[in-house]
C-alpha cells in the first residue's frame, strides 16, 4: 500500500515563541524552515506564511514564500493571499501547499467573514475574509486531493463560529466536491472543536487527533488534518516547536485499496 507523510503547521510567519513576550518575539524564518525540513513530509501545509502589509498591501513576489522555495527544492508549490483588504492587521497572511509530487487544478476561494465588530488597541475593527485553497495530486497511481484552511478566530472576537457557521460550510462544500481520497489541513480557530469535529465528521471526515493542545497561547486543539475514508491514517506527533506559537502536526498515511 502506498504511504505518505502530511506536515501541517502554522509557521506564524516564522515569528519565534517567548514565553516572556510572545507578541515581540523575534522574526526567525530559518529556524521555521529547519522546522518544516526536520519531519520530511511528502505534503506539506502552511498557515501564516507571510506577515501582512500596512494598508492591506500584497507582494507580488512573497518574500517568505521564496525562501522557503528555495529550502525546499524539489517541492511544487500552491501559494495564495486572501484577498487583499486595506483593513488587514499586521498578523499572518497567505496559505501555501508544498508537495513532492505534481501539483494540477489548483484552486482558491475567499471565506467571507462576517461583519462582528472588535476592538484593537481602542479601535473598532471588522474581520477581514479568510480562504481555502486546494489542488490535486497522485501519489503512486492514487489520486489525492489536498486543502488547506485557515478560518476566523471567533473566539478572540467574543463570538463563535456556530453563530456564524459559513466559512466552515463553505469549506464542507468544496470537500464534498473532491473525487475520492482527500484531506484537509489548517488553523480552523475553534476552541470548542468538539462541535466542529463532529460536523466535518458528519460530512465523511475524521480528524487524525483531537485531544493534544496545539496552541501555545491557549490550551486550544486549533489545528487539524482531517482525512476521507479512501485514507487510513498511521500515525500522528503534535510537536511542540519555538519557531512559532503554534505546534506543528505530522501524520502518516496510506491509501485503502
Amino acid at each position: 500500500m502506498s504511504k505518505f507523510r502530511i506536515l501541517q503547521f502554522n509557521m506564524q510567519f516564522g515569528q519565534t515563541w517567548d514565553e516572556t513576550d510572545p507578541d515581540h518575539s523575534p522574526i526567525d524564518l530559518d529556524m521555521a524552515i529547519a522546522e518544516i525540513r526536520s519531519h520530511d513530509a511528502d505534503i506539506i501545509l502552511l498557515q501564516e506564511v507571510e506577515q501582512a502589509r500596512a494598508g492591506g498591501v500584497q507582494s507580488d513576489t512573497p518574500p517568505n514564500l521564496a525562501r522557503l522555495q528555495a529550502a525546499l527544492g524539489g517541492y511544487h508549490t500552491h501559494f495564495s493571499y486572501p484577498k487583499a483588504d486595506p483593513r488587514e492587521l499586521p498578523f499572518g497572511i497567505g496559505q501555501a501547499i508544498f508537495s513532492r509530487t505534481p501539483l494540477r487544478n489548483t484552486m482558491r476561494l475567499d471565506l467571507p467573514s462576517p461583519p462582528v465588530t472588535f476592538n484593537f488597541f481602542g479601535e473598532e475593527k471588522t474581520p477581514t475574509d479568510r480562504l481555502i485553497i486546494g489542488a490535486e495530486t497522485t501519489i503512486d497511481g492514487h489520486l489525492l486531493t489536498v486543502f488547506n484552511t485557515h478560518l476566523l478566530a471567533f473566539f478572540m472576537l467574543q463570538s463563535s463560529s456556530e453563530d456564524h457557521p459559513r466559512q466552515r460550510q463553505m469549506v464542507i462544500e468544496q470537500l464534498k466536491k473532491a473525487k475520492g481520497a482527500a484531506l484537509l489541513g489548517g488553523d480552523f480557530n475553534v476552541s470548542k472543536h468538539e462541535s466542529l469535529v463532529r460536523q466535518f465528521g458528519d460530512a465523511g471526515y475524521r480528524t487524525v487527533q483531537s485531544t493534544e493542545i496545539t496552541w501555545r497561547r491557549r490550551p486550544y486543539v486549533l489545528d487539524h488534518i482531517f482525512y476521507s475514508r479512501e485514507l487510513r491514517p498511521l500515525g500522528y506527533k503534535v510537536v511542540p516547536t519555538p519557531s512559532s506559537d503554534h505546534h506543528a502536526l505530522v501524520a502518516d498515511f496510506e491509501f485503502v485499496d
